[in-house]
């Protein structure tokens, strides 16, 4: 049996043929033109956290110059890194530490937020005023601003969406859900005037829950904010805030600016525990507070799943029901913690129906008759018959081999199996003689 044969030299050509349009084919959905190569592969990612980037190139075929570019980038390792990682400008200036500038070592500072070139490496040396531009170019994935998730690739600056696509315009909502519609957290905001006493020395202005978002809080007048802190372990800490800088407050980041006449408290979020912002006294006059933050709603309904069916066949029905749940420890609580929040919307009841295969056949049978004997053993009887019920819950009898697979039910059985109740005679008792017979 021959299992193979020699390629002739005509059918090498056509396969030869065959490749090369395949290729052209492939090449024309994104070149029309078939002047550019396919696109090469995917290069490592630039980071292994914190999104970074890779890029793929492609040649041109044409003795001209093709219309288009040979790079293209995308995003990777889109996985936040471990607070150890550091902040990657940071990382990229202190590589400078041991280099010296101008016969001089300097330990570097990242200077972020460059309005003019968000993309160049500027670095600031401790202690001191100097700014310098260490590299024209940060590294691909370095983020342009601190509170972007844009990045610069090859030394400019490319929109990243929340989705952390290239060029998505896609943005977070105000409660930090990309794309979402803002349903999942609610506005606080308000205002409190400092009600101090001689006998107190602080005052609760807010009580701002964990998860909370784009905290912003505003004092006018001479006396000082404060933050006590507690995490959902029940750890709890303190902070005086007494000067203008940026704070790391049980994970959080807080920014606070100190001026003669007011204080300013910024956190951008999700918060890390329970803040509670207090004022303390200054004992000279009353202070203003206006404060807007978005509180995550916490405590939402869930649609349970379908109870069990009220018929195991032949037509039934199954509802579901909503309940409260808390979205930090993932348990079920009371209603009335879903009832605080306006915006939560308690689903109506599902109603949908099951089991409706009809019941398979039975045996059915009619109540038993009256024995036979009311005593000494006696039989009685009944009528056993194969049913089946449909959807409607109507029984019909049907032929018997249907019910085959279940034994059949005695049409039969004994009955008042005591002994009948008898006469029984005892032994004659003894003669008496009447008294008037004795003298």
């Amino acid at each position: 049996m021959e299992c193979c044969r020699r390629a002739t030299p005509g059918t090498l050509l056509l396969f030869l043929a065959f490749l090369l349009l395949s290729s052209r084919t492939a090449r024309s959905e994104e070149d029309p033109d078939g002047l550019w190569d396919a696109w090469g592969p995917w290069s490592e990612c630039s980071r292994t956290c914190g999104g970074g980037a890779s890029y793929s190139l492609r040649r041109c075929l044409s003795s001209k110059s093709c219309e288009g570019r040979n790079i293209r980038y995308r995003t990777c390792s889109n996985v936040d890194c471990p607070p150890e990682a550091g902040d990657f400008r940071a990382q990229q200036c202190s590589a400078h530490n041991d280099v010296k500038h101008h016969g001089q070592f300097y330990e570097w500072l990242p200077v972020s937020n460059d309005p003019d070139n968000p993309c160049s490496l500027k670095c600031q040396a401790k202690g001191t005023a100097l700014v310098v531009e260490l590299a024209p170019k940060v590294l691909d994935g370095t983020r342009c601003y601190t509170e972007s998730l844009d990045m610069c690739i090859s030394g400019l600056c490319q929109i990243v969406g929340c989705d952390h696509q290239l060029g998505s315009t896609v943005k977070e909502d105000n409660c930090g859900v990309c794309n979402g519609d803002g349903s999942t957290c609610r506005l606080v905001r308000g205002q409190y005037k400092s009600q101090l006493s001689a006998t107190k020395s602080d005052d609760a202005v807010v009580a701002i829950p964990y998860g909370s978002r784009h905290v912003r809080l505003v004092l006018k007048g001479p006396d000082h904010l404060h933050v006590e802190t507690k995490t959902l372990q029940g750890a709890k800490g303190e902070n005086s805030l007494s000067s203008t800088g940026t704070f790391l407050v049980d994970n959080s980041s807080v920014d606070f600016q100190k001026f003669p006449d007011k204080e300013i408290l910024r956190m951008a979020g999700p918060l890390t525990a329970d803040f509670i912002v207090k004022i303390r006294n200054s004992g000279s006059s009353d202070s203003t507070v206006q404060f807007i933050f978005y509180q995550p709603i916490i405590h939402r309904w869930r649609e349970t799943d379908f109870f069990p069916c009220s018929a195991t066949c032949g037509g039934g029905y199954q509802l579901t029901s909503a309940e409260c749940y808390d979205l930090r420890s993932n348990r079920v609580v009371a209603d009335q913690y879903c009832h605080y929040y306006p915006e939560n919307i308690k689903p109506k009841p599902k109603l949908q129906e099951c089991n409706l295969d009809p019941c398979p056949a039975r045996w059915e049978a009619t109540p038993w008759t009256a024995c036979s004997s009311s005593c000494g053993g006696g039989i009685q009887s009944r009528a056993v018959s194969c049913v089946e019920e449909d959807i409607q819950g109507h029984v019909t009898s049907v032929e018997e081999w249907k019910c085959m697979y279940t034994p059949k039910m005695p049409i039969a059985q004994p009955c008042n199996i005591f002994d009948c109740p008898k006469w029984l005679a005892q032994e004659w008792s003894p003669v008496t003689v009447p008294s008037f017979f004795v003298h």
